[in-house]
C-alpha cells in the first residue's frame, strides 16, 4: 500500500532557466499550489545568479525551503511579503545538477514540465536534446514521453537560430508561449502584467486559475473594471 501511495503523487514539473523574469515563475508556482498540484522544482544555475539579481534572493541546495519561501512571498514590484500562507508540504526540489533525479527518468510520474522563464540557451539545449542538466533532460523526458511540455520563452528580439530552435519544439509537441503579457484585461500594477503570462501558461497547461480577467467578447471591459 505505502508503494501504491508513493506513485499516486504525479507533479508538475517547473523548471526555472536562466532568462529574466524569474516572477513569472513565482506566480506560476503560486497558482500550481493554489490549485492544489503537486510540485517538483528545479533551478539552473544560472537561473539562480538571475534570481538573486532580480529579486536579492539566494536559491540554496541546502536551505531551498526557507529561501523559495521567500521568493514566493515577494511581489512582480519587489516588496517583501506580498503573498502569504503559501504551503510548501507538496514540493519536491531537484538540484539542477543531479541527472540521477526523479524527472530525469520516463519511469517517474509527472503531469507534465512548465519552463518559465525559458532562456534561449535553455531553448537550443532542449532543442537539440543536450540533456546538460537535469532541467535539458528532464524536458527531453517530457517530450519523449510525450508529455505536455509548456517552454514560456522570455528574449528579444529573436534571431533566426532560436527562431528554428522553437519550431523544432513545436514540432516536438511542445507549446511555445512567449512571455508577452497582454492589455485588456486591465492591468493596472506590474503584477497584473506578470499574473496574464503566468495565466497563460497554466491554461496551456490545463490547470484551472483566477490570474487574470478573461475575454468575454465586450469592448472596454478591462479598462471600465479598473475604473
Amino acid at each position: 500500500m505505502e508503494h501504491v501511495k508513493a506513485n499516486s503523487r504525479r507533479p508538475w514539473v517547473v523548471g526555472v532557466s536562466g532568462a529574466s523574469g524569474t516572477p513569472y515563475a513565482a506566480s506560476v508556482l503560486r497558482a500550481l499550489l493554489a490549485a492544489g498540484e503537486a510540485v517538483d522544482l528545479v533551478v539552473s544555475r544560472a537561473s539562480r545568479l538571475t534570481l538573486l539579481d532580480e529579486t536579492g534572493i539566494p536559491l540554496r541546495d541546502a536551505h531551498w525551503r526557507e529561501d523559495l519561501e521567500e521568493w514566493l512571498a515577494r511581489g512582480a514590484d519587489g516588496k517583501p511579503d506580498t503573498f502569504g500562507g503559501i504551503g510548501l508540504d507538496d514540493v519536491r526540489y531537484w538540484p539542477a545538477g543531479d541527472l540521477a533525479a526523479g524527472p530525469s527518468s520516463g519511469s517517474y510520474p509527472v503531469k507534465g514540465m512548465i519552463i518559465v522563464p525559458a532562456s534561449t540557451a535553455c531553448v537550443a539545449g532542449v532543442a537539440l536534446g543536450l540533456s546538460k542538466d537535469l532541467l535539458q533532460r528532464a524536458a527531453s523526458v517530457t517530450l519523449k514521453e510525450r508529455r505536455p511540455l509548456i517552454v514560456a520563452v522570455r528574449e528579444t528580439p529573436l534571431n533566426g537560430q532560436t527562431l528554428k530552435h522553437l519550431v523544432t519544439l513545436d514540432e516536438a509537441g511542445a507549446v511555445v508561449l512567449p512571455a508577452s503579457p497582454a492589455f485588456y484585461a486591465g492591468a493596472t500594477h506590474i503584477q497584473d502584467l506578470v499574473d496574464f503570462v503566468a495565466g497563460r501558461t497554466l491554461d496551456a497547461a490545463g490547470v484551472p486559475h483566477t490570474l487574470y480577467r478573461r475575454w468575454e467578447g465586450e469592448l472596454g471591459g478591462g479598462s471600465r473594471e479598473s475604473g
